[in-house]
């Protein structure tokens, strides 16, 4: 019987196959009701304010720009993302079970992947847009045309969905022993690698390689477009026409801010004392709270965008 036992465990452990424990942000029973009724609002409210963003650019023809269809483009993306963590964080909550089968959490790691660097790779395109559009705005029709606009939404996705899938084929590869807690609210690669029994060098370098190309590109990318975009609004001789070239990108500065600045903390935590239970709390800021967020930073700081609204809500008023 004991070796029987053994032969399982061993055999569980060469195929991967095992169920994790997902611990979330409180085990308080008290405190359940209350994470629920949060998380359930705040994912009700991504969702219907970023499609709400995409309804208002579809519909709007004045909107057609691509500015807008980035944009559409970032609230779908951020739609998809939220609903790759919090409606199973939801489930886990209200059935009072934290059990989830390792092809669901690898699924989970595959998709949030996907998401969080399509979000990323895309704030870099409207970083460029911006760019384009002040520092070049003479040529910008002729540069950012619908089919540059199509292959800047579409190459960050194929990027994504390449680098998400070889994480996961090298996470196919470890086996994991007895001890499958994860301390936090979401199947995370880093916390699952944490998990394993055979060795983890490759998958650590990857994930650090991975990490700083898409990190640090990026940054350095919209780091450049807004120095040069700064250095051309300077030289614009009205205070009214810098106020106008400053706050077509403003929205999208602030989101900037947000994403990495929430992103890099959660980082940052992780490389000091910071416990499991403070860096899953302070990832709800981006993967939770940013994507509420952004249809609010760019509906309220745009007119274009408040009038595209005020359209749709009252047509579908007078329809209903």
């Amino acid at each position: 019987m004991h070796s029987r036992l053994i032969n399982n465990i061993q055999s569980e452990n060469q195929t991967g196959v095992a169920e994790f424990l997902l611990l979330g942000l409180s085990e308080d029973p008290e405190l359940q009701p209350l994470l629920f009724g949060l998380f359930l609002t705040m994912y009700l409210v991504t969702v219907l304010g970023n499609l709400l963003i995409i309804l208002a650019v579809s519909s709007d023809s004045h909107l057609h720009t691509p500015m807008y269809f980035f944009l559409s483009s970032l609230s779908f993306v951020d739609i998809c993302f939220s609903t790759t963590i919090v409606p199973n964080m939801l489930v886990n909550i209200q059935t009072e079970t934290k059990a989830i089968t390792y092809t669901s959490c690898l699924t989970q790691v595959y998709f949030f992947m996907v998401f969080i660097c399509t979000d990323n790779l895309l704030l870099t395109v409207m970083a460029y847009d911006r760019y384009v559009a002040i520092c070049h705005p003479l040529y910008y029709t002729v540069i950012m045309n619908s089919r540059l606009c199509g292959l800047l939404v579409l190459l960050p996705l194929f990027i994504s969905i390449m680098i998400a899938l070889l994480h996961s084929l090298m996470v196919l590869h470890l086996s994991f022993c007895t001890d499958l807690k994860i301390p936090h609210f979401f199947c995370e690669l880093a916390q699952i690698l944490k998990l394993a029994c055979s060795d983890t060098l490759v998958n650590d370098i990857l994930v650090y390689l991975m990490t700083g190309l898409l990190g640090g590109g990026p940054l350095l990318g919209i780091i450049f477009s807004y120095t040069r975009i700064v250095s051309s609004i300077l030289r614009i001789p009205s205070a009214g026409g810098k106020y106008k070239a400053f706050s077509t990108c403003g929205s999208h500065l602030l989101v900037v801010f947000l994403f990495y600045g929430t992103s890099m903390g959660v980082y940052l935590s992780s490389t000091t004392s910071f416990s499991s239970r403070n860096r899953a709390v302070a990832s709800v800021m981006y993967t939770v709270v940013t994507p509420m967020l952004n249809p609010f930073i760019y509906s309220l700081r745009n007119r274009d965008m408040k009038g595209a609204l005020r359209k749709l809500i009252s047509r579908t008023c007078f329809f209903s």
